[in-house]
């Protein structure tokens, strides 16, 4: 059987948090990605309750550390009040 080959950060950015597959979290398990955290336009109406719609946030940066992540926040010009911090872990 074949050794997977590593895949770039970057093949995660811009993706939703849910549709990393097993081997993707895997594999960047321990790394830190920064997720937009939920504004009120993603807020959506179900069987007359508000429900948080959670496909609207995207991945916006991985690094080895939070901080890592602020620095290409940063420098993408995206607000970092606007995002929360989140370890993938191994599945």
């Amino acid at each position: 059987m074949a050794a997977a080959v590593p895949q770039e950060p970057h093949t995660i950015i811009g993706r939703f948090p849910e549709d990393l597959s097993i081997a993707e979290r895997n594999e960047h398990a321990g790394k830190w990605m920064a997720i937009e955290r939920y504004v009120p336009t993603a807020l959506r109406e179900e069987q007359g309750k508000p429900q948080i719609d959670l496909r609207q946030r995207h991945i916006r940066a991985l690094g080895r550390t939070a901080v890592e992540c602020l620095r290409q926040l940063e420098q993408a010009g995206l607000d970092q009040r606007n995002f929360e911090f989140t370890q993938i872990r191994r599945m």
